[in-house]
Order: structure tokens, then C-alpha cells, then sequence
């Protein structure tokens, strides 16, 4: 076994894979999102992170390997935040996101007949994403409880009100049309939740740094920026398994063998979605750099001429937490 004497010095600070490209950070967040870390003991994890931060001080100890380490800070990031460095919730985690995704979907995309099934389960759709916004909000930019239940409540709403809307309406259609309803109504959760759930960096703005971390103020702009693409994210992690397994069922269930065992149509959705979920969760996640970034030029006139009266034109381009 190579000692760590022999490790070649690696940055657990940066990301294994090349994060300017697409593929780069596909290879990242399907190690980031990899739903096996969620069966890890907090004991494990709170090792991880003892043996990330021991390296990180020159006190690895020995017999360790390289790939110890980067296990480690797989262990590491899909488990702490990434600003605070507390551990998240584990309904929360990006990792949970396919074993979470894939239940709460199939169900959504079984029972959309009913006026009380569409409600239930936009409502349970509506609590998890609230919590996976929650636990992966910008750390630097606190929200306050009446924040909180003001956009879980928005959200909700919306989604319930559009999934009712949009089932009467198409009461008489397709019955393929009508099993589209649950992503739209998703998508509107989405679009209520996401934003209000991060009102505080629309407010105040959130934290933008130069090429070398340092600090240069906070901006409106790259808040709505950041905010924007984790949403177009969020809804296209969701798109193929919602608008693909209503197709895939509907053919399916033309079959007599199918329609035998219709008590095991839900349990199948669950199965369909979780296949794409597996694929678009790290997928959707990697459209958009973690660290984004915005020109100078785009950034509000007062924090702008801030930065260039301090730093002059050497700064063309500041950095930032998207989220996720």
C-alpha cells in the first residue's frame, strides 16, 4: 500500500474532475449525487471529514492513498455544505435526490386522476423540493422561518392550483395530455418555491469574490443569475422521467399482461422514473458551472465602480455559489 509520504500533494479544495467542462462536471456530480453515500453512518462521514481536514493540515495519516482521499471527499461534499461545512439533512442531500426523486415522482405521475391524490402528492413533491432548496441555499445569506413557510405555502399552491387547473381543463382530453398535468404543476412549484425559498439573496444579494476567492462585495444580479439556472436545472432533471414514462406507460398498458396487474403500476413508474433520475440528476446538475461566474460590466453600477475604483480594470470577472 503507497504511504502518504508517497501521495503525490493533490487540492481537496478543488474538484477532481476539469469543472469547465460539461463533461468534467457530469463526472463530478455523478460522483457528488452517487445515492449509495446516503446509507453512510454519520460516523463515517464525521471520518471523512476528520481525514479531508487532517490532509488539508499535513497530518494525514500514514498508509493513507490517494484514493482514500478522494473517497474521503466524495463522503465529504455529498454530506457538508460546501459554505458551512455543517452536515445537511439526508432528505436534503443532492444524494437523495433519485432514491427521494424516483418515489415521490412515480407516485405523482400513478395517481393524477383524483382531486385528493393530485393534492397529496403535489403537497409531499412540494415539502421535499422546500427541504432540498433549503438545505442547498447560499449559506452566506440566512432566511428566517416566516421566509421559509412563506415560500413551502407559495409553492405548494401553485403547484396544487395548477394540477387542479390543468385537470379540469383537460378532464375530456387524452388521457396521454392528462398525464402530462403533474410536470407542469411541478414546474410551477418550482418556479414559486426556488425563488422564494432564496428571497433574501434577491433582496440583499449574495457574495461575489475576484479569481482568487477574495471578497468584493454582494450583487443583486448574480443572485437572479445563479437562482435562474438552478431552476432551468431543476426542471430539466425532472423533464425526461415526467414527459417520457407517460408515454412509455401509456403503450405499456395496452398489453393484457399489463392490465393484469394494475396494483403493480405505481411501483413501475417508481422503477421508469428512477432509471432517468439516475442519468438527469447529475446530468441537470452539470449544465451550469457550481461556481459561477459574471462579467464586471453586467454587475450593478455601485458595486461595479467599487470594484474598479479599488482594483482599476484587472478585474473583469467575478465569481459565486450558484447553489444547487
Amino acid at each position: 500500500m503507497t504511504s502518504s509520504s508517497e501521495v503525490p500533494r493533490i487540492d481537496l479544495d478543488q474538484p477532481r474532475w476539469d469543472q469547465s467542462t460539461f463533461l468534467g462536471r457530469l463526472k463530478h456530480f455523478a460522483n457528488l449525487t452517487d445515492m449509495r453515500t446516503v446509507l453512510s453512518s454519520d460516523g463515517t462521514l464525521n471520518e471523512a471529514r476528520d481525514l479531508v481536514t487532517k490532509y488539508r493540515l499535513g497530518a494525514t495519516p500514514p498508509g493513507t492513498t490517494e484514493e482514500q482521499l478522494w473517497y474521503a471527499k466524495k463522503l465529504y461534499d455529498s454530506a457538508f455544505h460546501p459554505d458551512s461545512g455543517e452536515l445537511q439533512n439526508m432528505i436534503g442531500r443532492m444524494s437523495f435526490q433519485v432514491p427521494g426523486g424516483m418515489l415521490i415522482t412515480g407516485f405523482m405521475l400513478q395517481f393524477y386522476r383524483t382531486i385528493p391524490a393530485v393534492v397529496f402528492w403535489q403537497w409531499i413533491n412540494q415539502s421535499f423540493n422546500a427541504l432540498v432548496n433549503y438545505t442547498n441555499r447560499n449559506a452566506a445569506s440566512a432566511i428566517t422561518t416566516k421566509q421559509i413557510g412563506t415560500a413551502y405555502v407559495t409553492a405548494t399552491t401553485a403547484a396544487v392550483a395548477v394540477s387542479v387547473g390543468l385537470n379540469s381543463l383537460t378532464s375530456r382530453a387524452p388521457q396521454l395530455m392528462q398525464r402530462f398535468v403533474p410536470f407542469a404543476a411541478v414546474a410551477a412549484g418550482n418556479f414559486a418555491n426556488i425563488p422564494l425559498m432564496r428571497q433574501r439573496e434577491l433582496m440583499n444579494g449574495i457574495l461575489v469574490t475576484d479569481g482568487n476567492g477574495n471578497e468584493l462585495g454582494k450583487s443583486k444580479k448574480a443572485a437572479k443569475k445563479g437562482i435562474f439556472q438552478v431552476f432551468v436545472s431543476r426542471v430539466s432533471m425532472a423533464a425526461p422521467g415526467m414527459l417520457l414514462c407517460p408515454i412509455i406507460m401509456q403503450k405499456l398498458e395496452r398489453y393484457r399482461w399489463m392490465q393484469r396487474i394494475t396494483f403493480l403500476h405505481g411501483p413501475i413508474q417508481v422503477m421508469l422514473v428512477g432509471c432517468f433520475l439516475v442519468f438527469m440528476v447529475p446530468t441537470a446538475c452539470a449544465l451550469f458551472p457550481q461556481r459561477a461566474s459574471l462579467a464586471v460590466e453586467k454587475l450593478e453600477p455601485d458595486l461595479r465602480a467599487s470594484i474598479q475604483e479599488k482594483y482599476g480594470d484587472t478585474i473583469k470577472t467575478v465569481y459565486f455559489n450558484k447553489g444547487l
